[in-house]
């Protein structure tokens, strides 16, 4: 069909258009001339800029300066960036910066990360942003920190793993917002489970239960797309469906257990229930089994229906014994009955930890690339989605490989030049009527 996105009309299959993307971005990373910032040996300052100044852009940039407090190094904040102006301006109240480091529109992310001295990205936009954006900081030269998950299709992950592979040319230090990962709680317990604690896994299961459904801010705007970014964890091609925006949390503990491998093939079911007649598209209760290559199951439960009961865990059985993860009261119980919790643990703060950890590996120069892991999660994460959706088996390689977006062609090629006036949007998905494998429903272009 032909894009009606292209001011010139020109058709442009997928295929294309993503290899012609990649091709791009791989080439402007080659030209890029960036400075060492090394603190150790230069002493420069660390920079940040945040992109995506929502709670969680706002949230991280404090961390950031909580983490860099308490390693002990000249930070700040020099720029934002925000889609919307009035988000943006809100730069000027929490870090002080003048109107003029308070960027907005969609090429925002492009002008703060253009600033001079800027050495420090904070990725924080809706999740259907953060391949093309986090492939624009590492082809500037940037360190980066972004939220998860970090896309929401498998085009969205081949611009990832290529931006993680120039990151390792670069010598880019990367940290994704999987913050259990940077807790001492799970880092323990997990590397207990890597020593034979319970013997070889054998099964797991995986929670992210909410006690209701969640309703962000309504719709606000004055086109489609303004109302569709300002609640944009109920859209698809922005938030990826609950289970990549939330669930992606447990979903990458299990993958963490399994020695970073991530599942290969899964099966599913769901429902939009409790959040029919509302504004949107997704669904609010997935169940799916994934099966990683040595064939251990993942039994995954995650959903947003009212309830007397909710749960955000992870477990794991094993030939030898038990573990059971729950936001950092986490316990081991083995059959010969030497149970184990971590106990004395301090800075148990994930959110911060996680800056923690990368401004060290920028002063020490270590290495830390987060970007393939995350990717590893965002990808078992939109897998199960689709299993769901399709009511069909669904493998990882069917994801990666497929050409099937769920945003705007622009969002993959150059996000900068998307306008209010025109986008991509999809019905609600239904498994009779949506196949992302076999039969891709035909997208509409609506106009704003």
């Amino acid at each position: 069909m032909q894009d009606k996105t292209n001011p010139h009309g020109a058709s442009l299959s997928r295929r294309q258009f993503i290899r012609t993307s990649t091709l791009a971005a791989a080439s402007a990373a080659a030209v890029v001339n960036f400075p060492s910032i090394t603190l150790g040996q230069n002493k420069q300052p660390i920079n940040a800029v945040i992109i995506g100044l929502g709670g969680r852009g706002g949230g991280a940039g404090q961390n950031f300066l909580e983490a860099a407090k308490e390693v002990g190094v000249e930070a700040k904040v020099v720029a934002v960036a925000d889609i919307f102006p009035d988000k943006a301006k809100a730069g000027k109240d929490s870090f002080g910066l003048p109107e003029d480091k308070c960027f907005s529109g969609f090429d925002g992310y492009q002008k703060a990360l253009e600033v001079p001295g800027v050495n420090y990205a904070i990725l924080a936009t809706p999740p259907g942003f953060r391949a093309p954006h986090f492939r624009a900081a590492i082809a500037a030269g940037k360190h980066v920190f972004m939220e998860k998950p970090v896309a929401v299709d498998g085009p969205g992950c081949r611009i990832m793993y290529a931006a993680y592979e120039e990151a390792k040319k670069k010598n880019l230090k990367v940290a994704a917002g999987t913050q259990r990962r940077h807790r001492p709680s799970y880092i323990e317990t997990v590397k207990r489970l890597h020593d034979g604690a319970i013997g070889d896994i054998i099964a797991l299961r995986t929670y992210w239960v909410n006690g209701g459904p969640i309703w962000h801010r309504g719709d606000h705007g004055q086109t489609d797309l303004e109302r569709q970014i300002a609640n944009w964890y109920h859209y698809i091609w922005l938030c990826g469906d609950h289970i990549c925006e939330q669930h992606v949390h447990n979903l990458d503990i299990a993958n963490w257990i399994m020695k970073n491998e991530h599942p290969i093939r899964a099966w599913g079911m769901g429902a939009r229930q409790q959040l029919e007649g509302k504004s949107g598209e997704i669904w609010d209760n997935f169940a799916v089994e994934f099966v990683y290559a040595n064939g251990v199951r993942n039994h995954s439960y995650c959903g947003q229906v009212k309830r007397s009961w909710s749960a955000v865990s992870e477990a794991a059985a094993g030939c030898n014994g038990v573990v059971e993860l729950n936001d950092g009261r986490n316990i081991i119980r083995t059959k010969d009955g030497k149970n184990w919790r971590p106990t004395g643990i301090t800075k148990d703060n994930g959110y911060v930890n996680e800056h923690v950890d990368l401004i060290r590996a920028i002063i020490d120069d270590k290495p830390l690339n987060e970007a393939k892991q995350v990717t590893d999660s965002t990808l078992t994460a939109i897998m199960g989605r689709e299993a769901a959706y399709s009511g069909g088996e669904v493998t990882a390689e069917d994801i990666l490989n497929s050409n099937f977006a769920y945003g705007p062609e622009l969002l993959y090629t150059d996000p900068s030049k998307m306008t209010w006036g025109s986008f991509r949007t999809l019905q609600p998905p239904m498994p009779s009527q949506h196949n992302i494998l076999a039969n891709p429903p035909v997208v509409p272009v609506t106009k704003g």
